[in-house]
Order: structure tokens, then sequence, then C-alpha cells
């Protein structure tokens, strides 16, 4: 199965290691591929009421499927060709770029000044952020179409064969390995000490990070590449079997099921999730809205085209991009259109929000910059 187919002194120190702690950065940031490590794809900074285009970056004859990451003012993006990229989030200059000779479609994954991100050939690379030199690698055998994630300052990485890597992140070496039936094309999820994998064998997998060992499965009855989201005690997602669950995952049980009719009804898209909505696009050309407690559906958007994008809460608004171009903002509570922009080319990649401006890159190379109207 082809994804891409189918204060005081005190205090103020008490807040910055408890943040480090957390594996949270700033509201002007977003260091993962769904901006925390339990994949909520919900941005903790805001947007201006109105948005424009701040800047664009094109690369000739050049393809984005990989979602951006934004830290401390840059961001970081690699295309299909194996190119990684820094650009300044502020006007778009490329602050540096490494050419290697695979490619991605993995968002980057930050840490400790670092990005970690892995390619078509099954390497996984850590690279050095200010300069784009790559520090170590650690060769998988398949694709890496994976996220990282990070537990306890080291990081976790999911392969096409089929195995979750935990790796030392300063060095790349083996910590400890888990594989499952079939491929792992999600970001593993991270909560407390237990990592959250959605597998191509048809099984949401509970593991215990500490010593890589399952607490746990779930059955979902049909292979997903897509990446659990986790609010409270459940986590969601969707299938290629167009079902999606809400799972309480420290029971290990589904607490409820939404089934979409119709051959193209599959998901490729990562759920965004707080505590009132859970919101996802699929490939039936919707966006659906649920509760997360019951699976009720709160609202439905009817798009052009399919969505492989995830979509990402900012505020009241959801944005998502679709395949045809089209990038939406949508009303939270009650899916009307707020407003949409255009362009050449599709969106595959995902939105990433920081700073109050928001970053997507389309299929047909370019990265776009969204901020203020007029700025």
């Amino acid at each position: 199965m082809t994804m891409r187919m189918f204060c005081s002194t005190s205090v103020l120190t008490l807040c910055v290691l408890t943040a480090a702690l957390a594996g949270r950065l700033s509201a002007d940031d977003w260091p993962l591929y769904r901006g925390d490590a339990r994949s909520s794809g919900v941005a903790s900074g805001t947007l201006p009421a109105e948005l424009d285009v701040a800047w664009t970056f094109k690369v000739e004859k050049g393809a984005f499927e990989a979602t951006p990451i934004i830290v401390d003012g840059v961001v970081y993006i690699g295309d299909l060709d194996g190119e990684l990229y820094a650009l300044k989030l502020a006007d778009g200059k490329q602050l540096w770029k490494t050419e290697t000779d695979s490619g991605f479609i993995a968002a980057p994954a930050y840490r400790d000044g670092k990005l970690f991100v892995g390619d078509f050939d099954g390497l996984f690379r850590c690279f050095d952020a200010k300069t784009g030199k790559q520090l170590w690698s650690f060769e998988t055998m398949a694709e890496i179409d994976s996220s990282a994630n990070f537990y306890k300052g080291n990081v976790l990485v999911g392969s096409q064969d089929a195995t979750l890597y935990y790796l030392n992140s300063a060095d790349g070496k083996l910590i400890w390995k888990h594989s499952i039936a079939d491929q792992i094309r999600c970001t593993p999820t991270v909560v407390e000490n237990r990592g959250f994998v959605a597998g191509c064998d048809g099984k949401l997998h509970i593991i215990d990070l500490d010593k890589g060992e399952p607490t746990g499965e779930v059955d979902i009855h049909a292979p997903t590449g897509v990446t659990p989201a986790v609010v409270g005690d459940r986590t969601f997602f969707g299938t290629e079997g167009a079902a999606f669950f809400g799972v309480n995952w420290r029971k290990a049980a589904t607490d409820w099921t939404h089934e979409e009719q119709g051959s193209s009804s599959s998901y490729r898209s990562s759920a965004a999730a707080n505590d009132q909505h859970v919101i996802v696009g699929g490939r039936n050309r919707r966006v659906m809205a649920f509760d997360p407690a019951t699976g009720d559906v709160q609202w439905s958007f009817a798009t052009k085209q399919r969505i492989d994008s995830s979509p990402v809460i900012v505020g009241d608004r959801v944005f998502v991009g679709a395949t045809d171009g089209r990038l939406y903002a949508l009303d939270l509570k009650d899916g009307r259109e707020r407003w949409q922009y255009e362009v050449r080319g599709g969106f595959v990649g995902s939105p990433a929000v920081a700073d109050g401006r928001l970053v997507i890159a389309s299929d047909d190379g370019v990265v776009y910059c969204f901020g203020a109207k007029g700025k």
C-alpha cells in the first residue's frame, strides 16, 4: 500500500524547566508534524482575522508533500528531491539548503538545536538546525513516511519496515525497537510514558516507551497511515476502511466509530482535536467534525477535491488544504467557510502555525506563508 497514492527568577526558572520537560516550546513554535507530542493539531498561538500571502518560496521543478515546522522564526521543510531548506519566517529568505541523495515526505522534528527526519531510502538523519550539516544517520530497512517524536530527550520514528525505533538523539544509537506485522507510516504519538502507533496491520498499538514493549492493542479492521491525535483518555484517527475511531487508550477499547460509505471515503488526513471538537478531512471531499465523547457528527463541509492534508485548529477556526490547491478556513463551531485561498498545484502536506503566521507547501514546489493582510 503506497500512502502517497491510496515572574521571579525562581518561578521563571521553574516555568522554563516545566516546559522543557513537557517537550513543548513557545506559542511562536511548531516543532513537530502535528504541533505537539500528542499530535493534537492545535495551535497555541493565534492568527490575524484577515490573512494574506506574506511571501512565497519557489523551488523550480520542485514538489513538496511534507509539512513544514517552525522554530525560533525559522521554517524547515524537505522536498521530494531530497533537499532540506531553512527559510526565514519573516520574509522567506533562504538561510541554508542541504542536498541529499533521497527525498522527504516526512516533516522534520526539532529538539535542542537539531532536526530529525527520515527519507525515501529508509535513512533517518540528524542535522544541525543552524547550519544544515548532517550530524549522524541511522539506517532502517524501508522508506520512512513517519515524522519523529521525542520521549525523555531521545527520538522515536517509525519505518515501512514495520518497526518503531527509539534512538539516542545525541548519536543515533539504537536504544530499543518494536516491530509489528505490517508497515508503520504514522508519526508515533506520545502521552505520559505511552506511545501510539496506528499501523498498516489494522491495529492501534499502545507501547510502553520505557521498555519498548506493547501494553495493549485495538483492532481497527483496516490499515492506516495517519497519526493518532490524543485528548485526555481518547485517541482519534481514521483508516483506509473508511472508519473513524475514538479509542479509550487507557482501557485499550473502542469508545465509538463513524463509518462513511463509498470506495473514496478513506482517511489519509490526521485529525486535529481539542476538548470540544475532532476535525478530519476525507478522500470523499468532506471535512468532518465529531463530538470527542460520542462520535456524533457536529458538522460537515464539502470541498472540491479530496483532502489528504491534515487540519489545524487555530482559535475559533480550522485551516485545511485540499488536493485542488484550495486552503480553507472554516468556523470551528459550525463549519461555515470563513476564508479561502486558491493556488496552482495541490496541498498534500499540512499547515504549520506560529508567530501569527501559517505556512504550507504545495506539490508544485511552492512554500506559502500567510500573515496579516497588507503586511
